[in-house]
């Protein structure tokens, strides 16, 4: 077997002793970057160890873009795997330590690390989690115009609902410009209520007390359009990754790359 296959059933399948080895072995180093960036923030640990604990996670910030090399060298189109979801999430895993070296603190960032635990999935095998993962997202995916378009609404309404209490209320109890009317009507529609900023006039608790019950209905909304697309299930999933264009979630029997249609 050619190296590049060899190294893509190793990095990107889970099927084999040494693919399934290479998984684990990276689910403990992500887990052991992201204990020491947290590690790092603690006061007093950071004061003591810093030194150290900054030196651990170059070491794993070089492992980790070591991988991601390795990685867009086994993949046939390697700006395929570099725009996938993983790929995205790879990228950024290793992207805020270098960032760090020109901004202060971004290194912190790098707690993004901890998305790419979703490979559990794969490596323990669990593919009816892959599964309904699947089911989740294409839900989401099917829903994203009409919540595009219920957000448009509700930014609307708040712009209007935020307007009116400036109107009403005034600078006297705080409302002092129409976007700290918005900001109330936001805090107020979500349900949230900070507490920071409250009508004072009995029209202006009128209007909160609309602004609350229309809040609770509002949340509705978005629940019953991906609930109602959560009723699709599509195909069962496997956890073969396509060495061409990177794509995943194929069907248990797939032969073919259901994106580019090539050979898996």
């Amino acid at each position: 077997m050619p190296l590049r296959e060899r190294l893509h059933e190793i990095v990107f399948e889970a099927d084999t002793r040494a693919g399934r080895a290479f998984d684990v072995g990276l689910l403990v180093l992500i887990l052991g970057s992201v204990v020491a960036i947290a590690l790092e923030s603690v006061p007093d640990l950071g004061a003591e160890h810093r030194a150290g604990l900054r030196a651990l996670e170059w070491v794993f910030t070089a492992l980790f873009t070591l991988e991601y090399a390795v990685r867009l060298y086994c993949v046939r189109n390697p700006f395929a795997y570099a725009r996938s979801f993983f790929g995205v999430i790879d990228l950024l895993a290793i992207l805020p330590a270098y960032l760090g070296l020109v901004f202060v603190d971004t290194h912190s960032l790098g707690i993004v690390r901890v998305l790419r635990l979703v490979r559990v999935f794969r490596v323990l095998k669990l593919v009816q989690f892959l599964g309904e993962a699947s089911v989740l997202r294409a839900a989401l995916r099917r829903s994203l115009h009409k919540i595009i378009v219920f957000l448009l609404a509700v930014i609307c309404m708040v712009i209007v609902l935020g307007t009116a209490m400036y109107v009403v209320e005034g600078s006297a109890s705080g409302f002092d410009s129409i976007p700290r009317g918005i900001y109330w009507a936001i805090v107020t529609l979500t349900t949230v209520g900070y507490g920071d900023i409250a009508p004072k006039t009995v029209a202006g608790q009128a209007l909160a007390s609309f602004v609350m019950l229309l809040g609770y209905g509002i949340l509705a909304v978005p629940t019953g359009i991906v609930s109602a697309e959560l009723v699709r299930q599509p195909p069962r999933t496997s956890t073969q990754h396509c060495p061409h264009c990177a794509a995943e979630g194929h069907a248990d029997d797939a032969i073919f790359c259901r994106r580019c249609g090539k050979s898996m």
